[in-house]
């Protein structure tokens, strides 16, 4: 069983441990990866299936959101720490986190909820999308390419996809629109067992949840020197630290900073405040009577004798001196290097 389709269902049969403390432990595999970074929708998928495995059979998973914290290593086994959140006569909470080398790489938490009988109803298929057969598949428009990424991507994924209007792996043809869709199907046989299906689908969705950002933009995933980067996670902190005004108010200057735009505007930096870049971060220093470490909260340090007020921290519950991401809140970005 060494096919593309085997692959998965090896990935998603985790082993219970037997372990159980106030968390239910469970181990996968890693997947090969071309780079040797696990693949974020296999450790999502295993995350969920992890869950799975402590809810009853008639509450099928709902609602998922999971954050991605660090990459995976392919080298390594990954452990699934399940905590049994909640239980009701309806709904079922579960938290999972996925850890290697003692260290979390993925945290998720996924509601669970009884079928019953109720109101339903579904948005329409569109009418103008071309059928499937008349698209080209990964390998056809990859055929050629001598290069590891592309041989995995057309031969050694477990789905076959069909972008409309076209795939941006060599280029973006057509509208700069910030959507597309895609034909997706398995290219072997899963099973009948509906949880396999769910993961599955949260393996499959990590494919192309980065491309309508990229399609706006015009980026195709062979530009040189491009990362990109999809978290789940709201960056929507404010490190403020001005007695008034604060600094780095403006997530949207922040996030163009970051890409490599001009810093905020001064009026958006409270005095002594300095705007900060490295290649991946970006973030506020002042001159302090030392530098703020990791877990400092706003207030314990003010500017020029000033003690940051609490008019001056309206986000004071989820600000920090940490440098963080700057992700826009609830939006896909891409970062280029």
């Amino acid at each position: 069983m060494n096919g593309p389709i085997e692959g998965l269902l090896r990935a998603l049969d985790l082993t219970d441990t037997g372990a159980r403390t106030d968390e239910d432990i469970f181990t996968g595999p890693s997947q090969w990866m071309p780079r040797g970074r696990v693949f974020g929708g296999q450790v999502l998928a295993q995350s969920l299936v992890a869950a799975m495995h402590t809810v009853p059979d008639d509450r099928p998973v709902h609602s998922m959101h999971g954050y991605f914290l660090r990459p995976g290593d392919v080298n390594e086994h990954i452990t699934f720490a399940v905590d049994r959140i909640h239980d009701g006569r309806s709904f079922s909470t579960r938290r999972t986190q996925a850890y290697q080398s003692s260290q979390p790489i993925l945290s998720m938490i996924a509601s669970f909820q009884h079928s019953d009988e109720g109101v339903a109803h579904q948005v329409d298929m569109p009418d103008d999308i071309p059928d499937p057969e008349s698209l080209p598949t990964t390998a056809d428009v990859l055929a050629g390419l001598d290069h590891e990424i592309a041989r995995h991507w057309a031969t050694e994924r477990p789905f076959d996809m069909r972008h409309v209007p076209s795939p941006i792996y060599l280029a973006v043809d057509g509208e700069r629109a910030p959507h597309q869709a895609v034909w997706l199907r398995a290219i072997g046989t899963i099973g009948d067992d509906q949880n396999l299906h769910r993961a599955a689908l949260a393996y499959a969705s990590d494919y192309s949840i980065l491309e309508p950002v990229l399609r706006r933009h015009g980026v195709p995933w062979a530009t040189p020197g491009s990362r990109s980067r999809a978290s789940t996670t709201r960056c929507g902190g404010t490190a403020t630290c001005g007695s008034t005004t604060g600094c780095c108010t403006c997530r949207s200057r922040r996030a163009r900073a970051v890409a490599g735009a001009s810093p905020p505007a001064a009026s958006t930096i409270a005095p002594g405040c300095s705007w900060r870049r490295s290649r991946r971060r970006a973030w506020c220093a002042c001159p302090t009577r030392r530098a703020p470490e990791p877990g400092d909260h706003p207030r314990a340090y003010g500017i020029a004798g000033h003690s940051p007020s609490i008019a001056a921290l309206p986000r004071a519950r989820t600000a920090e001196w940490r440098p963080r991401p700057l992700i826009e809140e609830a939006r896909w970005v891409t970062r280029h290097d």
